[in-house]
């Protein structure tokens, strides 16, 4: 199993300590680094990553596909992995809909179909500047047919990046299982979903294409809340309630609470986000609601309890620590090695 953390996590969320953190994770042992899409561009701090590491897989998790045309990202992509030397990995989020339209001013259309057509337009476009056969991919949302020299960087040495989608509900499930070489998991999962109905619906894409489901990597994990001792572990699960409460108040995510009885609590959640009550809706969730969607342990321990809950679902784990301070990094090199031998 493999180990990746997001760079952007860790770090001073400034751009100058990007390269010295990826050289950091990069030495801690981790095997891929990612960054991700909230308060900055996902694609930006892997460029300054590339010239700092040589070893680990750089990924976008996630960058959001729609507001970008994927000719854009196409060519974002390409230059990735030439300036990392075929280690980047491309992975691509829908966002739900009040944020495409209100807050990236993009057209809303059905997400699924749209990011198969996303995904399939990206390998057409990679396949005509490696190949240099004529551009045609035509689909409902995406039509491309115009590619002349001047704008084709031509072949590459390395292979086309890994397209990994994210995916909560069953459908875009399937469409990973169709067209990705990956499925990202959110942050709220559990094993339980994981298993109902991220697995049964990735499969089923996946013999909807005629493709091996066991060659899509699934990656992610839930949340992780690691300290010396217990007390620490209990001041960050107070943290760590607000962040699932947040994301438990998006109706696109109440399939996942579903499938523990929760959607009750999502609704509550849902309306208190209305009023702007974001302080008060971590104390909605319970011991139990905590416990689906984290693991805790100590330092010595949450490796062996992260992969006794996810064993056999998960190919790679997403393994950034929720923790008051920094481990010392003996322990954090202890940590991810112990969860690579698992």
């Amino acid at each position: 199993m493999g180990s990746e953390m997001c760079i952007r996590d860790r770090s001073t969320n400034t751009l100058a300590a990007v390269a010295a953190e990826a050289a950091w994770a990069e030495n801690m042992g981790y095997d891929s680094m990612s960054s991700n899409e909230t308060a900055h561009d996902s694609f930006l701090p892997l460029a300054l990553a590339a010239t700092s590491t040589t070893r680990a897989i750089l990924e976008t998790r996630v960058a959001i596909a729609f507001p970008r045309s994927p000719m854009i990202t196409a060519y974002l992509a390409r230059d990735l992995q030439d300036l990392s030397k075929g280690r980047f990995r491309l992975g691509l989020g829908t966002q739900v809909k009040g944020h495409i339209q209100r807050r990236f001013s993009t057209d809303w259309e059905a997400p699924g179909p749209r990011l198969r057509e996303y995904v399939q337009s990206l390998k057409a476009i990679w396949n005509t500047w490696q190949s240099g056969d004529k551009l045609e991919y035509h689909g409902e949302s995406y039509n491309f047919s115009l590619m002349t020299p001047f704008f084709d960087p031509g072949p590459s040495e390395h292979p086309f990046p890994e397209v990994f989608t994210a995916a909560v509900n069953g459908y875009n499930c399937q469409v990973a299982g169709e067209v990705s070489d990956g499925l990202m998991l959110h942050s709220l999962t559990s094993p339980e979903y994981v298993r109902q109905v991220v697995r049964p619906s990735l499969e089923k894409g996946a013999q909807k294409a005629g493709r091996d489901g066991d060659a899509i990597k699934v990656t992610g994990g839930g949340f992780i809340i690691t300290g010396p001792d217990r007390t620490s572990i209990r001041a960050m699960q107070a943290e760590v309630r607000k962040r699932i409460a947040f994301y438990a108040s998006t109706r696109s995510y109440f399939p996942v609470l579903a499938s523990h009885g929760f959607e009750e609590i999502g609704q509550q959640l849902h309306e208190m986000s209305l009023k702007g009550q974001w302080a008060e809706m971590g104390e909605l969730v319970s011991d139990e609601m905590l416990d689906s969607f984290s693991v805790s342990g100590e330092y010595d321990e949450i490796a062996d309890k992260f992969v006794s809950r996810y064993k056999g679902l998960l190919d790679e784990v997403s393994f950034t620590l929720v923790c008051e301070k920094q481990p010392e990094e003996a322990q954090i090199k202890k940590m991810v090695r112990r969860l690579q031998e698992l």
